[in-house]
């Protein structure tokens, strides 16, 4: 576990960096109910509790919910931050790039609406509340943010666009910043269009990791720890399509029963050439 960031490191600004790097995304993130995974605007607030993990989440009417497709800012973020920090770089939760950067980085088009897309992604993620016990030290102390603090367009003297910048919460920033709380993914998961179907990929991601004797969850258990507002019997039907299709990169699914005959759905490592999770789904996949 590394040293928690100084308040002097919080503060400095950090340039994004150009180049490839490996997708990290923030294991908290992953296996709890934090977005709208809803295209269309979401009001409603996400009221979630399972055993000691509380999670509230509202929006307002004029931005709506951040959505799961908003996180992937985050995700930019998370691995800008873990490359640089793996590298010696002084990191910041204060963030410094170009729309064009950020756009590319996560597989979008670059072109004046994706700007001003980004820019109501951003205004999503920083209207968006959070109070959560995760990482408190009991269930009745609540930490409370937005995923992003602030943000502001930055231009030089003679009004010259200079990019975007933004803070991060110290609740986010915190946990990339600890080695066990941050995970690689398949860049390919900016290529999945379904918002059950990006949050099945990061649920399975977290816990499916590399066992290669997988893990399972029953279907009632995962349409509680969505926290989407689709009916169950609709939330089956997808996470059933997303099955046949075998979409999720690098895993293999299938749906068989539990033992009081409900569906369970079950996630294991693909072989390391993940194009081979890609094939037709077999009879079991049907069930």
């Amino acid at each position: 576990m590394r040293a928690p960031p100084s308040d002097e490191e919080s503060i400095a600004r950090f340039h994004a960096r150009a180049g490839k790097m490996a997708l990290r995304d923030a294991q908290d993130l992953m296996a709890w109910p934090f977005f709208s995974l809803a295209k269309s605007g979401r009001i409603a607030p996400i009221d979630f509790r399972m055993g000691e993990i509380a999670i509230r989440v509202e929006a307002t009417v004029e931005y709506g919910m951040a959505t799961i497709w908003d996180a992937d800012i985050l995700i930019w973020a998370t691995s800008q931050i873990v490359d640089a920090r793996d590298n010696g770089l002084r990191t910041s939760r204060t963030m410094a790039a170009t729309p064009h950067e950020i756009l590319t980085f996560i597989g979008r088009g670059t072109s004046a609406r994706d700007y001003l897309l980004l820019k109501a992604a951003l205004d999503r993620l920083q209207s968006t509340t959070i109070a959560t016990s995760i990482r408190q030290p009991t269930e009745r102390r609540m930490h409370r943010f937005s995923w992003i603090n602030e943000w502001k367009e930055r231009t030089d003297r003679s009004g010259r666009p200079l990019g975007i910048e933004l803070v991060l919460p110290d609740w986010f920033y915190a946990g990339i910043m600890a080695d066990p709380f941050v995970l690689t993914i398949d860049r390919a998961y900016f290529d999945l269009t379904g918002g059950i179907e990006r949050w099945l990929y990061r649920l399975v991601r977290k816990h499916g990791g590399r066992q290669a004797r997988g893990w399972s969850f029953d279907l009632r258990h995962l349409h509680a720890k969505s926290g989407s507002l689709s009916a169950y019997k609709r939330f089956a039907f997808e996470v059933r399509s997303i099955v046949r299709r075998q979409s999720l990169p690098g895993y293999r699914l299938a749906l068989g029963l539990t033992k009081a005959r409900e569906p369970l759905l079950t996630f294991k490592p693909c072989h390391p050439d993940p194009f081979t999770c890609f094939g037709k789904a077999t009879a079991e996949d049907k069930l």
